[in-house]
């Protein structure tokens, strides 16, 4: 019964990752890219989204500044929305960037389901 949105530009990726959350009861709204996710949370209704699954590299916004101004928005509730990095970047300093720019835990692609929904029961506590 949960409310995820799911901000990814590869289509593929994002299919995939839509069909797994789906199957484990989810619901999913998705995003292309960070500035339309910036929006869509803007606009939502406090509390209409539980988590964020929020892509790095894409095109028009990236994940860590779409981060960083939901971290900024006004309203408390819409700014400290769970966000979890999913990046085929498995660097340290990756996770540490992800980490700086307010993003509550990170996954690697692909995408491993136990994992994910580790992280995901993590934290939406």
């Amino acid at each position: 019964g949960k409310r995820l949105l799911l901000v990814e530009d590869n289509m593929i990726n994002m299919e995939i990752a839509n069909m797994i959350l789906l199957d484990k009861g989810f619901t999913v709204e998705t995003a292309e890219n960070g500035k339309i996710a910036l929006d869509m949370v803007s606009s939502s209704e406090p509390g209409y989204y539980d988590a964020i699954l929020m892509d790095i590299q894409m095109p028009v916004m990236d994940g860590y500044e779409a981060t960083e101004r939901i971290r900024s928005l006004p309203d408390r509730s819409r700014a400290q929305i769970p966000i979890i990095a999913m990046t085929a970047n498995a660097f340290k300093e990756d996770r540490c960037k992800a980490a700086e720019s307010g993003m509550d835990a990170y996954i690697t692609k692909p995408v491993d389901v136990l994992t994910l929904r580790y992280v995901l029961r993590r934290v939406l506590r």
